[in-house]
């Protein structure tokens, strides 16, 4: 009869050797191979007869003492109560007491059972019921682990098959869509670059088999590979870890399973998992805290991410700088600076672009709200959905869009940068206000781009993530917008027909001329339903892109000027030809268009042949990217310019005083937006004085703390 229960029994006489089948072994090899190259045999030693004996008496037991190989200096004392199967190399141990913060214990292997692993010097591993294939370097604690292993096929990780595997154990993270067809394949230092070319260009099928090929390059398809705890680790009373790689100094604590993972760290950049965790088949990014009941599958975390308090995380790559507490983030690609804090938030199927924050109740992308498959969506930097708002499948937004608490029942496009975005339901409608957020929150605008900025823990930066507001993407999105509203405009005048260009010109003089229309300004194209859509305040917040744009080209040319002590005018000499192109956000870096073509050329043809290379080639972009954003800005100088239909050169002294004009305004209106929360009457309602309000929350504010945007004028010649 078949045993049920599924349990082999083997005798105890050669348990822990075998590790790797013959038949995966090359010429000369053993099972050791990796093992040996990782730890080479030098300065191990036999034990000799009165070691084995004491080592007896402190209850130690190995069917073979023979393959228990130590280095000088030894002490028996620090090895008690083990079990030892397979060749095992420990040591040196000597009478000292390994401590991390406030928990110190001895240095030495006691009550443990351990197979073919090496616990290398000044380590100490305590009360471990499981420790097969592993190694464990200097200055480690191991404590009141269950199970430790690594099997003959891991690969930590990382999207590889192994020898005699089949493609279906393959590990890949389906990314922006439920549905699949945007799978990547995770491997360690993947960074939203990355994710984000693999993901995005599907449609480019050599590059997708290069990428393929550069992730099975970081790592070997052979078997036999050990899991390594690397130097300074702690690892403390966690119940099942199963091929993990960690890096130097994590501190692990508490974890219920950790399989199938590297844990990148170091001594600069710590890594940190914690209480109740479940963490599958992913990778973890430099100095990432994971605490408190995370569940995580098929993921990638780039470096500083923070998962807390329940979180979960599945199929999703989490850009650099990132917290996600509490909430469910399925299926997403999300680039850096992504905050999302809410217990009932749900973020489904979405590219998100960075410095992003979901509210409480927001449901991005609920895959039950249509009969049709799962969709996608896709949010520019700087997207913030209000407390309670529910977004369909398919939808797009411009950067910093505002979405107002509200039921959106039919799909967006929001091609308008700093919208907010509202649900009037008393008319059934929606209606956007342009430039919302320069004209009424100047505050949370510049902050942002400030805090984000100051808040970037990273050590290494592959990806030169932009955090300024107005930079070369969102600037592109204000030239497209200010079409769409002269078009929106001229199309709504009540009694005028005509082409689309006689309506962009019959929008732009009513537009110009700083009147309010006397009609409403509806727009199409932004829902996918029968109601038009009502442009709010479109005079007023026409005049604010065209002044972003202003401030923009003014600034980022006279800062160039005072960087390179140049003239204004020989600053606008070196972009003859400048053009106001697309800017593509590759990982939270901003790359002009061709000059990603050219990468991606350059992949595919085999002049890049690595990820490091690929890496590399960001880093040169990077060096770029200030002449790049400079002729970017001179473009949008002399679109202005044709637009009053003068020159950059005549227009300038004007410019320049409405620029310093500028930089009152701002100020203002930073100072301003923040003052309402002082001024609001029901903000004193709990206090029952003004003292008692000022000792919790803080005098009245005077001013900012932090920097904002500010223009220095520079010399025309």
């Amino acid at each position: 009869m078949e045993n049920a229960t599924r349990v082999t029994l083997a005798p105890q006489e050669g348990f822990g050797y075998g590790f790797v089948d013959d038949c995966y072994l090359r010429e000369g090899e053993d099972e050791y191979h990796f093992r040996f190259d990782a730890v080479p045999c030098d300065g191990f030693r036999h034990l000799d007869e009165d070691e084995i004996r004491r080592l007896e008496e402190n209850g130690n037991r190995c069917p073979d003492w023979h393959d228990v190989l130590v280095r000088d200096p030894f002490d028996t004392d620090c090895v008690r109560n083990n079990t030892f199967y397979g060749l095992v190399r420990l040591g040196p141990f000597e009478k000292k007491m390994a401590g991390y913060h406030d928990f110190f214990i001895e240095c030495g292997v006691t009550d443990s059972r351990v197979i073919s692993s090496d616990i290398l010097a000044d380590s100490a591993v305590h009360g471990c019921g499981y420790i097969s294939h592993y190694i464990i370097r200097e200055n480690c604690i191991i404590y009141r682990v269950g199970e430790l292993q690594t099997t003959n096929h891991s690969k930590f990780g990382v999207g590889i098959v192994k020898e005699g595997e089949d493609e279906d154990v393959r590990v890949s993270i389906s990314v922006m869509n439920e549905a699949g067809g945007r799978e990547i394949l995770p491997f360690r230092g993947m960074n939203s670059a990355d994710a984000w070319l693999w993901a995005k260009r599907r449609d480019r099928k050599v590059l997708m088999e290069r990428l393929k090929a550069f992730t099975e390059k970081t790592a070997t398809a052979r078997r036999g590979v050990y899991g390594t705890v690397d130097r300074g680790c702690v690892i403390k009373n966690c119940q099942i870890i199963k091929d993990v790689n960690f890096g130097e100094c994590c501190y692990v604590k508490g974890c219920n399973k950790l399989k199938n993972l590297t844990v990148d760290s170091s001594a600069e950049e710590s890594t940190q998992l914690g209480e109740g965790i479940e963490l599958v088949n992913g990778i973890v990014g430099r100095g990432s805290r994971i605490f408190y009941g995370c569940k995580a599958i098929r993921f990638v975390t780039g470096t500083h991410c923070n998962l807390k308090y329940g979180a979960r995380l599945i199929h999703s790559y989490l850009g650099d700088n990132s917290t996600v507490s509490c909430c469910e983030v399925l299926n997403n690609l999300i680039f850096p600076f992504h905050e999302e804090h809410h217990n009932n938030s749900f973020l489904i199927a979405a590219l998100v672009q960075g410095q992003s924050n979901m509210a409480a109740g927001a449901t991005i992308g609920s895959n039950h709200n249509s009969r049709g498959n799962d969709g996608e969506i896709v949010a520019g930097r700087g997207f913030w959905p209000a407390l309670s708002t529910s977004v369909k499948h398919d939808s797009r937004f411009a950067s910093y869009v505002l979405l107002t608490k509200g039921n959106y029942p039919s799909e967006l496009n929001v091609p308008l940068p700093f919208a907010m975005v509202t649900d009037n339901t008393a008319r059934g409608r929606r209606e956007v206000m342009p430039a919302y957020w320069w004209m009424y929150n100047m505050y949370a605008l510049a902050r942002n781009a400030w805090k984000f900025s100051v808040r970037d823990r990273r050590a290494d930066r592959p990806v030169a993530i932009e955090t300024d507001f107005l930079a070369p993407d969102t600037v592109y999105e204000i030239v497209r917008a200010i079409t769409l509203m002269e078009l929106w405009c001229g199309k709504s005048r009540p009694g005028f027909t005509g082409d689309r260009d006689a309506c962009i010109a019959e929008g732009r003089r009513i537009l110009s001329q700083g009147q309010k229309p006397d009609f409403e300004v509806l727009a199409d194209n932004i829902e996918r339903s029968p109601f038009p859509v009502r442009i709010l305040k479109p005079v007023k917040s026409y005049r604010a892109y065209h002044d972003m744009l202003l401030f923009y080209g003014m600034r980022t040319t006279a800062l160039y000027a005072q960087e390179h002590r140049l003239s204004f005018r020989d600053t606008l000499d070196l972009c003859p030809d400048a053009q106001i192109r697309p800017f593509a956000n590759l990982g939270g870096q901003l790359v002009p268009q061709e000059r990603l073509e050219d990468l991606i050329g350059d992949i595919e043809s085999g002049r890049i042949d690595s990820w490091d290379e690929v890496h590399a080639a960001y880093r040169r972009l990077a060096s770029l990217y200030e002449k790049d954003r400079l002729c970017n800005a001179v473009a949008v100088l002399r679109y202005l310019a044709l637009e009053s239909a003068s020159t950059v050169e005549k227009l300038f002294p004007d410019w320049n005083g409405r620029c310093l004009r500028l930089n009152d305004w701002i100020m203002r209106q930073a100072v301003e937006t923040k003052q309402k929360d002082y001024e609001n009457t029901f903000r004193w309602i709990t206090y029952d004085s003004a003292a008692e309000r000022s000792a919790v929350l803080g005098e009245r504010i005077t001013g900012v703390s932090f920097t904002l945007p500010q223009y220095q004028p520079v010399p025309w010649i």
